[in-house]
């Protein structure tokens, strides 16, 4: 699908231009303390014209067959873009996490990396994460490695998704 970029696109938004819109596709899920999983997902990025993008995504457990099994997680926040390719992105999961990301954009490739992380008392024991989003012939393809539970930075989601 054709993407445009839009006319009151912040300068320091370029690097991560390529993501706008809404992208849907498939996953899979694993980590030692679950068993592995599929999941549909769908992510979109919305921007007004500021220095930064809103995000949202939210995903669902599928079968072997792709039927929905039950709804999964939802995170929230904003991608934030710096002059100089420089990228901060502040997110907040239904779970009770909230988390801080740094790193930066460059050639359709976005890599952050935790750099703060909050929760509350019911949420998840998570420590540690590194993404990697790429545009890999017009999808948006995407690896997140989480550190929780005790366990060490390591695979926990991936996803290959088309722009819809």
């Amino acid at each position: 699908m054709a993407f445009e970029l839009p006319s009151d696109l912040h300068p320091d938004c370029g690097p991560i231009a390529w993501m706008l819109g809404t992208w849907r596709g498939n996953g899979h899920g694993d980590y030692p303390t679950i068993e592995p999983y599929q999941f549909g997902q769908e992510l979109i990025f919305t921007h007004d014209g500021r220095p930064f993008f809103h995000y949202m995504a939210r995903s669902w457990v599928v079968d072997a067959a792709g039927t929905k099994v039950r709804d999964d997680a939802i995170e929230t926040g904003f991608l934030r873009a710096l002059p100089g390719g420089k990228v901060e992105l502040l997110l907040s999961h239904e779970s009770g996490v909230v988390e801080i990301w740094i790193g930066e954009a460059e050639g359709g490739k976005l890599e952050i990396v935790t750099d703060a992380i909050g929760r509350t008392e019911g949420a998840p024991e998570v420590t540690g994460g590194k993404r990697l989003y790429g545009n890999v012939e017009g999808d948006l393809l995407y690896a997140y490695d989480m550190a929780a539970f005790g366990e060490a930075l390591q695979p926990r989601t991936w996803a290959r998704l088309q722009r819809a």
